[in-house]
């Protein structure tokens, strides 16, 4: 559905992008479960909001969001994104570095009434991390 396509695409400009808070209200549902969260962490809006502010925004700066490729199928969108910035702040416990940051992922979103639902996602977060302690 290109309506469900719109609620992701927004998400990812408007929330991951560009930080906004009221954006993230809009477009979560109250019900909202994160399917990858790490085993013992909270799976709950609250910790994807903290991911993006406690863990990408202060790192990374010019944060932008790439979209490649989306496919929706009945209430589910994949998309195919890079997010990257500048690491200009502590990443996960490594120091600034100055460098170009690009984490590729794939998610996929189940979408009721414009809000999102559930989310699976994979990253490259570990091959950057990776790279940056090189």
């Amino acid at each position: 559905m290109p309506e469900n396509q719109d609620v992701v695409r927004r998400f990812n400009i408007e929330v991951i992008q560009n930080g906004r808070r009221d954006a993230f209200e809009d477009l979560m549902a109250p019900d909202f479960v994160n399917r990858t969260a790490p085993a013992g962490a909270p799976h709950d809006a609250e910790s994807m909001w903290a991911t993006f502010q406690s863990v990408l925004r202060p790192a990374l700066s010019d944060l932008t969001v790439t979209i490649h490729d989306q496919i929706a199928q009945g209430d589910k969108v994949t998309t195919r994104k890079t997010i990257s910035g500048v690491h200009t702040g502590p990443l996960m416990g490594i120091a600034p570095t100055g460098r170009v940051v690009s984490i590729d992922v794939i998610d996929i979103v189940r979408v009721r009434d414009q809000r999102y639902v559930e989310h699976w996602g994979i990253n490259s977060l570990p091959a950057v991390l990776a790279g940056l302690r090189t």
